[in-house]
Protein backbone atom coordinates (compact mmCIF):
# COMPACT_ATOMS: atom_id res chain seq x y z
CA UNK A 1 0.00 0.00 0.00
CA UNK A 2 2.64 2.60 0.86
CA UNK A 3 3.64 1.63 -2.90
CA UNK A 4 1.01 2.62 -4.31
CA UNK A 5 0.98 5.94 -2.05
CA UNK A 6 4.51 6.65 -3.36
CA UNK A 7 3.54 6.19 -6.74
CA UNK A 8 0.71 8.36 -5.95
CA UNK A 9 2.72 10.83 -5.32
CA UNK A 10 5.38 10.81 -7.92
CA UNK A 11 2.66 11.39 -10.63
CA UNK A 12 1.48 14.29 -9.11
CA UNK A 13 5.02 15.66 -9.05
CA UNK A 14 4.84 14.46 -13.36
CA UNK A 15 2.79 18.30 -13.56
CA UNK A 16 -0.11 16.54 -13.45
CA UNK A 17 -1.13 18.96 -10.00
CA UNK A 18 -3.11 21.34 -12.79
CA UNK A 19 -5.46 18.46 -14.14
CA UNK A 20 -9.20 18.92 -12.94
CA UNK A 21 -9.50 14.93 -12.15
CA UNK A 22 -5.81 15.33 -10.00
CA UNK A 23 -8.16 17.13 -7.11
CA UNK A 24 -9.91 14.02 -6.28
CA UNK A 25 -6.98 12.14 -6.79
CA UNK A 26 -5.10 14.35 -4.05
CA UNK A 27 -7.99 13.82 -1.40
CA UNK A 28 -7.60 9.57 -1.63
CA UNK A 29 -3.90 10.27 -1.19
CA UNK A 30 -4.33 12.16 2.08
CA UNK A 31 -6.86 9.70 3.23
CA UNK A 32 -4.68 6.53 2.22
CA UNK A 33 -1.88 8.28 3.54
CA UNK A 34 -4.07 9.13 6.91
CA UNK A 35 -5.65 5.72 7.66
CA UNK A 36 -2.04 3.82 6.85
CA UNK A 37 0.57 5.48 7.01
CA UNK A 38 -0.32 8.10 10.37
CA UNK A 39 -2.73 5.39 12.51
CA UNK A 40 -1.00 4.15 15.54
CA UNK A 41 0.26 0.50 14.99
CA UNK A 42 -1.81 -2.75 16.11
CA UNK A 43 -0.90 -4.37 19.19
CA UNK A 44 0.46 -7.98 18.48
CA UNK A 45 0.79 -11.48 20.36
CA UNK A 46 -2.38 -10.91 22.38
CA UNK A 47 -2.59 -13.86 24.60
CA UNK A 48 -4.29 -15.51 27.91
CA UNK A 49 -2.49 -17.43 30.01
CA UNK A 50 -3.85 -18.87 33.16
CA UNK A 51 -2.51 -21.03 36.34
CA UNK A 52 -4.88 -22.73 38.50
CA UNK A 53 -7.57 -20.44 37.12
CA UNK A 54 -6.04 -17.36 37.27
CA UNK A 55 -6.41 -15.88 33.83
CA UNK A 56 -4.55 -12.79 32.38
CA UNK A 57 -3.91 -11.25 29.24
CA UNK A 58 -0.63 -10.09 27.95
CA UNK A 59 0.03 -8.10 24.94
CA UNK A 60 3.01 -6.18 23.16
CA UNK A 61 2.93 -2.50 21.75
CA UNK A 62 3.12 -2.31 17.94
CA UNK A 63 6.46 -1.20 16.53
CA UNK A 64 7.04 2.57 16.97
CA UNK A 65 3.92 3.81 19.05
CA UNK A 66 4.12 6.35 20.63
CA UNK A 67 4.40 6.50 24.69
CA UNK A 68 1.37 8.35 24.65
CA UNK A 69 -0.36 5.49 23.11
CA UNK A 70 -2.96 3.82 25.85
CA UNK A 71 -4.55 0.04 25.28
CA UNK A 72 -8.29 -1.14 25.36
CA UNK A 73 -9.47 -4.62 26.10
CA UNK A 74 -12.57 -6.04 25.58
CA UNK A 75 -13.97 -9.79 26.13
CA UNK A 76 -16.56 -11.36 23.77
CA UNK A 77 -19.52 -13.68 25.03
CA UNK A 78 -22.57 -12.66 22.87
CA UNK A 79 -20.97 -9.70 21.94
CA UNK A 80 -17.78 -7.65 22.74
CA UNK A 81 -17.97 -5.40 25.60
CA UNK A 82 -14.96 -3.59 27.43
CA UNK A 83 -13.47 -4.43 30.58
CA UNK A 84 -13.48 -1.55 32.92
CA UNK A 85 -10.19 -2.24 34.85
CA UNK A 86 -8.43 -2.68 31.52
CA UNK A 87 -9.96 0.82 29.65
CA UNK A 88 -6.59 2.38 29.61
CA UNK A 89 -3.39 0.07 30.13
CA UNK A 90 0.16 1.17 29.45
CA UNK A 91 2.85 -0.87 27.41
CA UNK A 92 3.57 -3.56 29.79
CA UNK A 93 0.81 -3.68 31.96
CA UNK A 94 -1.37 -7.44 31.93
CA UNK A 95 -4.54 -7.58 32.52
CA UNK A 96 -6.22 -9.86 34.95
CA UNK A 97 -9.42 -12.09 33.35
CA UNK A 98 -10.33 -13.83 36.56
CA UNK A 99 -13.16 -12.26 37.52
CA UNK A 100 -14.90 -11.86 33.58
CA UNK A 101 -14.17 -15.57 33.05
CA UNK A 102 -16.85 -17.14 35.40
CA UNK A 103 -18.14 -19.31 33.46
CA UNK A 104 -14.81 -22.39 33.40
CA UNK A 105 -17.23 -24.53 30.63
CA UNK A 106 -17.49 -21.19 28.27
CA UNK A 107 -15.66 -20.39 25.53
CA UNK A 108 -13.84 -16.83 25.31
CA UNK A 109 -12.29 -14.52 23.20
CA UNK A 110 -10.62 -10.58 24.08
CA UNK A 111 -8.93 -8.29 21.72
CA UNK A 112 -6.81 -5.60 21.86
CA UNK A 113 -6.07 -1.93 20.54
CA UNK A 114 -4.35 1.14 20.90
CA UNK A 115 -5.27 5.09 21.20
CA UNK A 116 -4.12 7.88 21.98
CA UNK A 117 -6.05 11.23 22.05
CA UNK A 118 -6.99 11.74 18.33
CA UNK A 119 -6.09 8.07 16.84
CA UNK A 120 -6.86 4.08 17.66
CA UNK A 121 -5.23 1.33 15.53
CA UNK A 122 -7.10 -2.02 14.65
CA UNK A 123 -8.00 -4.58 17.20
CA UNK A 124 -6.08 -7.59 17.42
CA UNK A 125 -7.84 -10.95 18.32
CA UNK A 126 -6.60 -13.75 20.94
CA UNK A 127 -7.34 -17.15 20.27
CA UNK A 128 -10.14 -19.18 21.31
CA UNK A 129 -9.49 -19.50 25.50
CA UNK A 130 -11.45 -22.32 27.92
CA UNK A 131 -10.53 -21.87 31.27
CA UNK A 132 -11.27 -25.44 32.19
CA UNK A 133 -8.73 -27.12 29.82
CA UNK A 134 -6.25 -24.30 28.90
CA UNK A 135 -5.72 -23.18 32.91
CA UNK A 136 -2.38 -24.78 33.91
CA UNK A 137 -2.89 -26.81 37.67
CA UNK A 138 -0.52 -26.87 39.83
CA UNK A 139 1.73 -29.60 40.72
CA UNK A 140 0.99 -31.97 43.35
CA UNK A 141 2.95 -32.82 46.94
CA UNK A 142 4.89 -35.40 46.89
CA UNK A 143 6.69 -37.60 49.82
CA UNK A 144 8.54 -40.76 48.30
CA UNK A 145 9.95 -43.43 50.66
CA UNK A 146 12.02 -46.56 50.40
CA UNK A 147 10.47 -49.89 51.51
CA UNK A 148 12.67 -53.09 50.32
CA UNK A 149 13.13 -53.14 46.97
CA UNK A 150 10.48 -50.61 45.96
CA UNK A 151 9.24 -46.46 46.48
CA UNK A 152 6.08 -45.49 48.20
CA UNK A 153 4.41 -42.48 47.46
CA UNK A 154 2.44 -40.31 48.83
CA UNK A 155 0.21 -37.77 46.64
CA UNK A 156 -1.75 -34.70 47.66
CA UNK A 157 -2.28 -33.19 44.11
CA UNK A 158 -3.44 -29.09 44.45
CA UNK A 159 -6.76 -28.17 45.41
CA UNK A 160 -7.87 -27.19 42.03
CA UNK A 161 -6.90 -29.89 40.92
CA UNK A 162 -9.02 -31.41 42.87
CA UNK A 163 -11.70 -29.39 42.74
CA UNK A 164 -12.16 -29.69 38.73
CA UNK A 165 -10.76 -33.04 38.45
CA UNK A 166 -13.75 -35.78 38.52
CA UNK A 167 -11.18 -38.45 36.88
CA UNK A 168 -7.69 -38.22 38.32
CA UNK A 169 -4.59 -40.35 36.91
CA UNK A 170 -0.67 -40.19 37.92
CA UNK A 171 2.30 -39.88 35.45
CA UNK A 172 5.25 -40.79 37.20
CA UNK A 173 8.86 -40.72 36.40
CA UNK A 174 11.22 -42.86 38.23
CA UNK A 175 15.09 -41.79 37.66
CA UNK A 176 17.54 -43.74 38.29
CA UNK A 177 20.34 -41.34 39.80
CA UNK A 178 23.22 -43.84 39.49
CA UNK A 179 22.78 -44.02 35.44
CA UNK A 180 19.99 -41.65 34.41
CA UNK A 181 18.11 -44.68 33.20
CA UNK A 182 14.63 -43.86 34.25
CA UNK A 183 10.74 -45.52 33.10
CA UNK A 184 7.31 -43.82 33.15
CA UNK A 185 4.36 -45.20 35.19
CA UNK A 186 0.60 -43.78 34.68
CA UNK A 187 -1.71 -45.27 37.48
CA UNK A 188 -5.18 -43.97 38.81
CA UNK A 189 -4.50 -41.77 41.38
CA UNK A 190 -4.49 -42.91 45.12
CA UNK A 191 -3.22 -41.73 48.40
CA UNK A 192 -0.42 -44.12 48.64
CA UNK A 193 1.26 -45.52 45.61
CA UNK A 194 3.97 -48.42 45.86
CA UNK A 195 6.55 -48.73 42.66
CA UNK A 196 7.37 -51.98 42.86
CA UNK A 197 10.46 -54.54 41.55
CA UNK A 198 13.39 -51.83 42.04
CA UNK A 199 17.11 -52.62 42.76
CA UNK A 200 17.96 -52.68 46.73
CA UNK A 201 20.10 -49.86 47.98
CA UNK A 202 19.87 -47.31 44.59
CA UNK A 203 18.70 -44.17 44.94
CA UNK A 204 15.68 -43.02 42.79
CA UNK A 205 14.14 -39.70 41.66
CA UNK A 206 10.20 -39.42 41.29
CA UNK A 207 8.61 -36.71 39.60
CA UNK A 208 5.07 -36.65 39.44
CA UNK A 209 2.11 -35.18 37.17
CA UNK A 210 -1.23 -35.52 37.64
CA UNK A 211 -3.45 -35.61 34.66
CA UNK A 212 -7.80 -35.29 34.81
CA UNK A 213 -10.49 -35.55 32.47
CA UNK A 214 -10.86 -32.49 31.57
CA UNK A 215 -7.30 -30.91 31.83
CA UNK A 216 -3.75 -32.27 30.82
CA UNK A 217 -1.79 -29.01 31.98
CA UNK A 218 -0.64 -29.78 34.97
CA UNK A 219 2.68 -29.06 36.03
CA UNK A 220 5.28 -31.60 37.09
CA UNK A 221 6.11 -32.06 40.58
CA UNK A 222 9.82 -31.56 41.73
CA UNK A 223 12.07 -34.36 41.76
CA UNK A 224 12.09 -36.24 45.09
CA UNK A 225 14.78 -39.14 46.04
CA UNK A 226 15.16 -41.49 47.76
CA UNK A 227 17.05 -45.23 48.58
CA UNK A 228 15.42 -48.38 48.58
CA UNK A 229 16.60 -50.34 51.45
CA UNK A 230 19.71 -52.11 51.01
CA UNK A 231 20.14 -55.24 50.53
CA UNK A 232 21.68 -57.85 53.68
CA UNK A 233 25.46 -57.00 54.00
CA UNK A 234 28.53 -60.04 54.32
CA UNK A 235 29.35 -59.27 57.61
CA UNK A 236 25.78 -59.05 58.88
CA UNK A 237 25.02 -62.81 57.16
CA UNK A 238 27.87 -63.98 59.46
CA UNK A 239 26.64 -62.26 62.37
CA UNK A 240 23.63 -63.69 61.94
CA UNK A 241 24.86 -67.63 61.48
CA UNK A 242 26.29 -67.55 64.21
CA UNK A 243 24.23 -66.44 66.21
CA UNK A 244 22.17 -69.14 64.79
CA UNK A 245 24.30 -71.29 65.85
CA UNK A 246 24.89 -70.29 69.06
CA UNK A 247 21.00 -70.25 70.06
CA UNK A 248 20.96 -74.09 68.30
CA UNK A 249 23.97 -75.41 70.37
CA UNK A 250 22.41 -73.60 73.32
CA UNK A 251 18.94 -75.71 72.76
CA UNK A 252 20.75 -78.52 71.98
CA UNK A 253 22.05 -78.20 75.40
CA UNK A 254 19.05 -77.50 76.98
CA UNK A 255 17.09 -80.73 75.61
CA UNK A 256 20.53 -82.67 77.09
CA UNK A 257 20.16 -81.82 80.24
CA UNK A 258 15.95 -82.22 80.35
CA UNK A 259 16.91 -85.55 79.29
CA UNK A 260 19.60 -85.96 82.29
CA UNK A 261 17.48 -84.31 84.58
CA UNK A 262 14.33 -86.41 83.59
CA UNK A 263 16.78 -89.91 83.66
CA UNK A 264 17.56 -89.25 87.13
CA UNK A 265 14.01 -88.82 88.22
CA UNK A 266 13.03 -91.88 86.97
CA UNK A 267 15.40 -93.69 88.09
CA UNK A 268 14.93 -92.18 91.77
CA UNK A 269 10.90 -93.69 91.28
CA UNK A 270 11.70 -97.25 90.01
CA UNK A 271 13.38 -97.10 93.57
CA UNK A 272 10.72 -96.13 95.52
CA UNK A 273 8.55 -98.25 93.56
CA UNK A 274 10.28 -101.93 94.25
CA UNK A 275 9.03 -104.23 96.52
CA UNK A 276 10.64 -105.00 99.88
CA UNK A 277 12.20 -108.86 99.70
CA UNK A 278 12.52 -110.85 103.17
CA UNK A 279 15.18 -113.18 102.84
CA UNK A 280 15.66 -115.96 105.62
CA UNK A 281 18.60 -117.81 106.38
CA UNK A 282 17.92 -121.95 106.03
CA UNK A 283 19.97 -122.56 109.23
CA UNK A 284 17.71 -120.22 111.14
CA UNK A 285 14.94 -122.22 110.24
CA UNK A 286 16.61 -125.56 111.08
CA UNK A 287 17.08 -124.07 114.67
CA UNK A 288 13.57 -123.08 114.67
CA UNK A 289 12.43 -127.34 114.03
CA UNK A 290 15.06 -128.16 115.97
CA UNK A 291 13.69 -126.08 119.32
CA UNK A 292 10.06 -126.71 118.53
Amino acid sequence: MRLVILLLLLLQQMHLGNAPWTEGLQEEVLHLWTVHIVSLPAPSNVSISSFNMEHTLSFLPGADSPDSSRFEVQVVRLRYSTVAACSALTAGQTCNLTRVFKDPLEQFRARVRAFTAGQTSSWTVSSAFHPLSDTVLGPPDVVVSGCGNCLLLRVRPSIWTQQIGLSMDLVINVKRTRDGAQFILTRPYEEEVEIPYLQRGVEYCVTVTVKTLFNDNSGPSDAHCAFTSPPPSHSLSVVYGLLGAFCALLLLLLLIGSFVCSGQLSVRGLRRRLPTTLVTDPTVQNAGRFYG
